[in-house]
């Protein structure tokens, strides 16, 4: 199971929100220096999101995710604000390794399903979403569709992604373990590789969501990003933990 640790960009800089929450804001200052950091302690990927461009789909911080991709070695996984072919060519020459769509993908599945066939290997969608039912949520989780993470992960079963990822927003900054049941009907739900995101706090709970199985196929990733920063969770420890043996 792959570590992303995440880098959530606002107005340039590093921050974290709580569930979501624009006026529950913590900062993390240069987020330049916290992805390489990240990647000097060994992280094969980071998970950096545009969140002004998740809400207004305008690449408010596309120039910093640029940058990001052209000075940290690690390979790059971005969202947020992705919602057109030009955007994906953009980010995709300028370093980043996968892109990640959430609105477009309720709004425009044609255009994710074109996206992943012109580049192969390299596109994913985001399924975030809220309450009982797992009703999804876009535009920077400002806005509930009309649809569930089942739903929607069935809809894009023919579409050859690179990864899901899956996000429960009641936990995301809440430092309160991960969505196991969740995500373990998501696992069930699609032959795509799921990375998981929202709520992972320890080591522990990353040992958790490797042991989580449906079928013999597991987790591809897991997204962490406050347990890092505010210091629930030392990165060797989270990388050691992702591994078989951790």
């Amino acid at each position: 199971m792959d570590l992303f640790p995440a880098v959530d960009l606002r107005d340039g800089r590093a921050v974290r929100l709580v569930q979501g929450d624009f006026e529950r804001e913590q900062s993390y200052g240069d987020p330049v220096e916290l992805a390489r950091r990240f990647a000097d302690a060994g992280a094969r990927w980071i998970h950096v999101v545009d969140l002004d461009g998740a809400r207004t789909g305008q690449a408010i911080n596309r120039s910093t995710v640029l940058e990001i991709a052209s000075q940290v070695d690690a390979s790059i996984q971005t969202g947020g604000g992705i919602r057109s072919e030009k955007d994906v060519e953009q980010l995709i020459d300028g370093g980043v390794d996968r892109v990640i769509l959430g609105t477009a993908a309720v709004r425009d599945p044609a255009l994710v399903e074109r996206l992943a066939c012109r580049y192969p290997g390299r596109v994913g969608v985001a399924i975030d979403h809220r309450g009982p039912s797992g009703q999804v949520a876009v535009a920077g989780w400002q806005t509930t569709a009309p649809v569930t993470v089942g739903e929607l992960l069935s809809g894009l079963e023919a579409v050859p992604l690179a990864a899901v990822v899956v996000t429960s927003i009641e936990r995301d900054g809440m430092l309160e373990g991960p969505d196991l049941d969740g995500l373990g009907e998501a696992l069930g739900g699609t032959a795509h590789p799921v990375i998981a995101s929202g709520g992972v706090r320890s080591a522990d709970d990353l040992r958790r969501l490797r042991s989580i199985s449906t079928e013999g196929r597991f987790l591809a990733g897991a997204i962490v990003g406050k347990a890092l920063v505010a210091g629930s969770l030392d990165i060797a420890e989270a990388l050691k933990a992702c591994t078989p043996y951790g």
